[in-house]
């Protein structure tokens, strides 16, 4: 017997598997799969398991990336084709893309160094 990959299982053009939407909403938001398993409590290796559609993400991984998203877990799922919540009509403009992403950064930061941007954020608002 010949060792052959099996092909991946074709899906109807109406319907997306699970690893392309979770690829494609992480896009949208210019996250990587680095900083989306950051945000989620993952792994790389992880994100990119689910995007390969290898495997699904258990439960509360599922919640998680969810919410990292900006999307419920049924839309995730794709069990409900929902809209997303603001945070994806605010992605469509390239300028609130970049903001977007800056921000994520700063969640990745230690809290104190969180606290110092915010700071300077407010205090820049005020003075607008």
């Amino acid at each position: 017997m010949v060792g052959v990959m099996p092909r991946k299982k074709q899906l109807s053009p109406d319907r997306t598997g699970f690893g392309v939407r979770l690829a494609q909403l992480r896009q949208e938001r210019g996250l990587t799969q680095v900083q989306l398993a950051r945000a989620a409590g993952a792994t790389q290796r992880a994100i990119s398991y689910y995007e390969n559609e290898a495997g699904y993400p258990p439960a509360d991984a599922i919640i998680r990336l969810a919410d990292v998203l900006g999307v419920s877990a049924d839309e995730l799922l794709g069990a409900r084709n929902g809209k997303t919540r603001t945070i994806k009509k605010e992605k469509q403009d390239p300028q609130d893309k970049r903001l977007w992403k800056k921000f994520r950064q700063v969640a990745q930061l230690p809290e104190k160094d969180q606290r110092a941007v915010i700071r300077l954020i407010n205090s820049l608002a005020r003075t607008s």
